[in-house]
């Protein structure tokens, strides 16, 4: 039962159990740990093979779009659901940058045009596409850490990213520095500011791959498994995504809490998959004549670990299903997925021992993923100061004597 009376359905409709093992399946035989770092080492910094695959045999890319646009017609709880088992192997590719943070954008503020032009690419997996926000304010302008007023857009200072109209169109100047997949994409949605001190406000722009003053590099990450880009650009030409009345901060609100709770489910498949790692090796190694995990202490470790997996899994799916219903909890559910998946792989380091301090060791990995994670969305607290002070839950009362 949600705060509004409403019965949630806890359990998963057949197709939904359909979409999460044929993935799994999918990954467990073309993402393995060898797989994994190949990918992660190419000019992309994923696998394209793969990337078909998972959009013409599982239709990944259109998974909540609509038919109308080629999509399978799904919600945000089946992605969610399928950026588990993603996690759950750290595959890396184009998924979250098209699917959860640009597609729906699109689908959102796009015209007629605009929309039957690009959705029918994204969800046939031919375009990928990626955000591009000013510096380092993804979380901020996704208000998941801040208020999303559009200042981090340049608010008329210098810096940021700049729009001008020239003409008919315009022009762009500015740099973002955190794009997801913006090395590779074929299409950028920028956030820039317009208007000047007047008329000032944030608007995006479409720009494509191939545009003249468009500069991007892939940068050195912690986290070599979402890969990211520096971008910059040059007088670069650019099309309104929609009109100048699109209420572009609005829309990146609401897009920040549906992809929160996409990649909380991502960080719930990773938590659970590095926790059986460590369970399976924990059985098999020995110490003192027996094995490792027979001993009371890595028990007790253990079991703190599943406990806080299984409450994140429940927070994950509740946000899934709620960003589906028009509730906004996806922050809250991010930080506690966020926090179990850092728990659980430091405890993997520690629990495989002399191997698990090697960066060779799959255990790295994750660690490296909870991580990431928190600088580019998070860190932990603030998502959880940021909800609440959303909910008012601190604000003192007036005490009348």
């Amino acid at each position: 039962m949600d705060e509004r009376g409403r019965l949630m359905d806890a359990g998963f409709t057949a197709e939904q159990d359909e979409i999460r093992r044929t993935l799994r399946e999918v990954l467990r035989k073309r993402c393995g740990p060898a797989e994994l770092r190949a990918a992660v080492d190419t000019a992309p910094g994923h696998d394209p093979a793969l990337w078909t695959a998972l959009a013409e045999q599982l239709g990944l890319p259109g998974l909540a779009l609509p038919e109308a646009y080629g999509g399978v017609g799904c919600s945000v709880t089946e992605l969610a659901l399928a950026c588990e088992e993603t996690g759950r192997f750290l595959a890396p590719s184009p998924l979250l940058a098209t699917a959860a943070l640009a597609a729906p954008l699109l689908l959102a503020l796009g015209t007629g045009a605009q929309r039957a032009e690009l959705l029918p690419r994204i969800a046939d997996g031919t375009l990928t596409a990626a955000l591009a926000v000013p510096g380092t304010h993804l979380a901020t302008a996704l208000a998941l850490t801040g208020d999303n007023d559009g200042d981090w857009a340049g608010g008329g200072r210098a810096g940021g990213v700049q729009a001008r109209r020239v003409g008919d169109g315009w022009r762009l100047y500015g740099q973002a520095d955190q794009v997801l997949d913006g090395h590779s994409a074929g299409l950028l949605l920028v956030a820039a500011h317009a208007g000047g001190f007047a008329r000032s406000r944030t608007l995006l722009f479409l720009v494509r791959g191939d545009a003249d003053g468009l500069v991007r590099a892939r940068q050195t990450a912690l986290d070599a498994t979402r890969p990211r880009a520096r971008v910059q650009l040059r007088d670069t030409e650019a099309e309104l995504l929609g009109g100048e009345e699109a209420d572009v901060l609005t829309a990146l609100g609401r897009l920040g809490d549906s992809a929160a709770a996409v990649l909380a489910g991502e960080a719930v498949g990773a938590a659970d998959q590095v926790l059986g790692l460590t369970v399976e090796y924990v059985r098999r190694r020995e110490q003192f004549g027996r094995p490792v995990g027979s001993f009371q202490a890595v028990k007790h470790r253990l079991a703190d670990v599943y406990v806080e997996v299984q409450a994140a899994r429940s927070a994950a799916y509740y946000a899934a299903w709620a960003a589906a219903h028009g509730e906004q909890v996806g922050a809250l559910a991010l930080a506690q997925a966020l926090e179990a998946l850092r728990s659980a792989s430091a405890e993997g380091i520690q629990l495989h021992g002399g191997i698990g301090f090697t960066w060779e060791h799959e255990a790295h990995l994750y660690f490296k993923r909870a991580c990431g994670d928190e600088l580019l969305f998070g860190p932990v607290h603030r998502l959880r100061a940021h909800a609440a002070g959303a909910a008012h839950l601190f604000e003192s009362a007036e005490v009348t004597v």
